[in-house]
């Protein structure tokens, strides 16, 4: 943790923490906390809260915490639920934090939210680090191992992204990485652009905005080649159809950054506040989610409280091309159709999947499915009736939303809602592979041990559930986000020690895709979460 307070400190100084002498922000007859107690449940906050509640507290997937509101609930109230959770998809925190800390962190919320600070492109530039000078560039694996199957998988807690061995299910290395990195994202297969050794460089972003380049063709040990920060809190990056540059979003301060893909020196940072869709102007206008366009020289940026997509055209920094399109609040996250003309993402405050065409950079169409959708990779299959289709888990239910995805081919189907299946609880992931007949869903959002730690899985033909899976009986462990293997013969699901996350006790589970039963378990990790398979996401397998 000592990584995580060092990354926070910047905020810590400008905000009025004990360092500055500035007095704290209560709110006048109301709860108040020590300067030390108010520290510590600011850093709880922007640890476990500020992501779904923003660092300015005004809501977006979770609920607006202002003091306003939050005072009218009373201390025991918000213990209760801080403590417990609730089933429109907040997680119970009664295993990671203490009574003394969720007490904490109740006050802490009916007291006015400090600002954080700006971040300039000069300062970002002198954070930025070579730890391989890029003459020494290996032109060839040096380690002899079969590399496209590789795991890319998030340490979240420990601030490390671990690499496994898809083939020998050996773990080989754990790099230094900024702190709970959200996704790590490599190069690409382009229709246009095309980047040299595709799949061998992949980029972190971590909760603490920092940006870390790691070469697979390293040995073990030597794997992390750069780092850089672009912000204080981010949540997404990508990487150009030609492999010249990274682009990763702010979630404070409110802006994209675009950095040289070699070195990670920032070039460019662009702002994101303005006004939403009801025209009112909004200072965290947070990025919430970012990928590149498989058929276009483009960014796609998800501001997540305006409503607009973002699509940036790469092929010229210095006269950057920005089209916005309105959509509808709170965009999150999302994912291609098998075409790579459509961007399918979830805007999970509105109910409803926003679909994007990037060929023409407009909108396409909004679908209404239920309540706060949340795809995560997202998933396409074939269905018999519908055609190609999409689907999304949901943070408020147990249900899988499907919808078709092909206008060209069936038009009658398309962005229309196919089918539901229902499941034992609300879920962050869903993932299928071309070579699968099942889809897999988690049901992490579940309050309860026994649904948050299992998976279901639906047959793609029947629209059935053929089997609810139980990862892990541990408690303070949770099942989450599946990824196929680079043939498509297993599905890897995380166990993630959230109440132990100190300590290398979470593992991967390994099961067969066809017969769904488990094959073996990868231990050794702490707090594995995301898991990034090198072969699938450079050739756009969902």
């Amino acid at each position: 943790m000592k990584k995580l307070k060092f990354g926070l400190s910047a905020i810590g100084l400008a905000v009025g923490m004990a360092a500055t002498g500035i007095s704290l922000p209560v709110v006048a007859g109301g709860p108040s906390l020590s300067e030390k107690d108010f520290e510590e449940a600011n850093l709880m906050y922007f640890q476990r809260c500020a992501g779904c509640h923003g660092v300015l507290r005004k809501g977006a997937t979770g609920k607006n915490l202002e003091p306003k509101n939050m005072l009218k609930k009373g201390q025991a109230r918000l213990e209760k639920i801080i403590s417990y959770g609730t089933e429109g998809g907040m997680n119970n925190f009664d295993d990671i934090f203490t009574k003394d800390q969720i007490s904490k962190i109740a006050t802490y919320i009916q007291m006015d939210p400090p600002v954080p600070p700006e971040m300039s492109l000069d300062q970002m530039k002198k954070l930025t680090k070579q730890f391989v000078p890029l003459k020494d560039y290996p032109t060839k694996p040096l380690h002899g191992r079969n590399w496209e199957n590789f795991f890319v998988v998030i340490e979240r807690d420990a601030g490390k992204a671990a690499i496994v061995d898809g083939d020998t299910k050996e773990v080989i290395d754990h790099i230094d990485t900024g702190y709970a990195v959200h996704v790590i994202k490599g190069t690409e297969h382009h229709k246009k652009d095309h980047a040299k050794d595709v799949g061998r460089f992949w980029y972190t972003i971590g909760r603490d905005g920092k940006v870390n380049k790691i070469d697979l063709w390293q040995k073990p040990g030597k794997m992390l080649v750069a780092e850089t920060q672009m912000a204080y809190d981010a949540r997404d990056i990508a990487v150009s159809g030609d492999g010249k540059y990274v682009i990763a979003g702010g979630y404070w301060p409110a802006h994209f950054v675009i950095m040289d893909a070699e070195t990670l020196e920032p070039l460019k940072v662009v702002s994101t506040r303005g006004y939403n869709t009801k025209g009112e102007f909004i200072n965290e206008a947070r990025v919430a989610a970012i990928y590149t366009a498989p058929n276009e020289s483009a960014f796609i940026v998800a501001v997540k409280e305006t409503g607009k997509m973002l699509q940036v055209d790469y092929s010229d920094l210095d006269n950057l091309t920005i089209t916005a399109i309105e959509s509808a609040e709170f965009l999150h996250d999302g994912f291609f159709d098998p075409s790579g003309r459509y961007f399918q993402i979830a805007a999970n405050a509105s109910n409803k999947m926003v679909v994007v065409d990037t060929k023409d950079a407009k909108l396409e169409q909004m679908i209404d499915v239920d309540k706060l959708p949340h795809p995560g990779p997202g998933a396409n299959w074939i269905d018999e009736e519908c055609g190609p289709v999409g689907g999304t888990t949901h943070l408020g239910v147990g249900l899988v939303s499907v919808w078709g995805n092909d206008p060209i081919n069936h038009p009658d189907q398309a962005w229309k809602l196919c089918y539901e299946v229902e499941t034992d609880g609300a879920g962050v992931f869903i993932r299928t592979h071309e070579k699968s007949d099942y889809v897999w869903a988690d049901q992490l959002k579940h309050p309860e041990p026994e649904v948050q730690q299992s998976v279901q899985v639906f047959d793609k033909k029947t629209r059935e559930i053929v089997k609810t899976i139980r990862v892990t009986e541990d408690e303070g462990k949770a099942a989450l986000h599946m990824e196929f293997n680079q043939d498509g013969t297993e599905v890897w699901v995380s166990v993630w020690n959230r109440a132990d996350a100190k300590n290398p006790t979470g593992e991967i589970v390994v099961y067969d895709a066809k017969t769904l039963k488990e094959k073996t378990r990868i231990k050794g990790l702490t707090t594995p979460t995301g898991k990034f398979n090198v072969f699938n996401r450079a050739n756009h397998k969902t």
